[in-house]
């Protein structure tokens, strides 16, 4: 099941059922849009989910301050639980502006991902790292789009070098570091680290692509050792987190990649459980005839009024 909240040419906010009982609802840059009343609650919502990941405890950095600049830049996927709809799991993308080979684009920053502990046996991976990123990729019309992700999780660091396409540094050793990756990561380092909650303070080795004693600038409670970060099934990621990251001090990989049509057929085929499917690909069949068709259909009637696509007379 579908459900289309508010769609338009500029911000999604859908909701796309992922099993029983539990919805996914995704909403794009909402401090732009949303009234206060509304922001106020997702991000209730979004507090609730971090004080039961973390047993109490508490994250100051990103979407959770409530920060308004921080929801005009924010793609959330929040997971509900039935009909009372309890908060159970959030994704918190951040929308970086970045000048990539003299175009400005947008990086889609991973960011924060947390899960209520009942619900870690769920198999949500699918939904909370790539269900955003695809809705977005349909939205802006198939093109290709640069990620980047901070993490000392081996578990996270395996998932991204996989889903993703082009990313170094992946483990592999098949994407070798290219001018794009290292101009996106030190404009990142540069300019962005509080969406990361990393303070000027933390160094960052461009040859490795390691951010060094990276816990200090609002993300503390975020820092583990080697022994709780939970482990990639492929050891091979494992050892390359042990071996690069200093944990004592609290190191993480920068990494860059992309999104791009095989990494989206990749998604569907491979992630998105089959009950899914279907639901997911009218979702994303219905952006992409948004931002492809309507526009289309603008430019061939150019004498017709359209409210949203075309507000004025002519």
């Amino acid at each position: 099941m579908v459900r289309i909240r508010k769609l338009s040419l500029r911000y999604l906010d859908v909701e796309v059922s992922v099993a029983t009982n539990l919805r996914a609802r995704v909403v794009e840059r909402p401090g732009l849009w949303m009234s206060p009343d509304e922001l106020r609650d997702i991000v209730d919502d979004l507090r609730t989910i971090a004080s039961r990941t973390l047993k109490g405890g508490s994250l100051d950095y990103g979407v959770l301050s409530g920060n308004l600049d921080r929801l005009d830049h924010a793609i959330l996927t929040v997971l509900y639980e039935g009909e009372a709809n309890r908060p159970v799991a959030f994704n918190a993308l951040a929308l970086i502006t970045l000048d990539v080979r003299g175009v400005q684009e947008d990086v889609l920053h991973m960011g924060l991902v947390m899960v209520d502990p009942d619900f870690r046996s769920k198999r949500l991976s699918w939904v909370l790292y790539g269900l955003s990123v695809m809705l977005t990729f349909f939205h802006r019309q198939l093109r290709p789009l640069w990620i980047s992700s901070v993490t000392q999780v081996p578990a996270v660091f395996g998932m991204v070098s996989e889903s993703f396409d082009d990313v170094f540094p992946s483990g592999s050793g098949e994407t070798r570091r290219s001018y794009n990756h290292l101009t996106i990561a030190r404009q990142i380092m540069a300019d962005h680290r509080h969406v990361f909650g990393v303070a000027d303070e933390a160094g960052f080795d461009a040859e490795r692509f390691v951010i060094t004693d990276s816990y200090t600038g609002g993300s503390d409670n975020l820092k583990k050792t080697f022994d709780t970060a939970p482990k990639h099934r492929r050891d091979s990621y494992n050892e390359i987190c042990r071996d690069e990251l200093d944990y004592d001090r609290g190191d993480d990989f920068l990494q860059i990649g992309q999104f791009k049509l095989p990494t989206a057929r990749r998604y569907l085929l491979r992630s998105v459980p089959r009950r899914s499917l279907g639901s997911i690909l009218y979702q994303a069949l219905f952006l992409l005839g948004g931002s492809v068709f309507l526009p289309m259909l603008h430019w061939f009637s150019a004498g017709t009024q359209f409210r949203d696509l075309r507000p004025w007379k002519v």
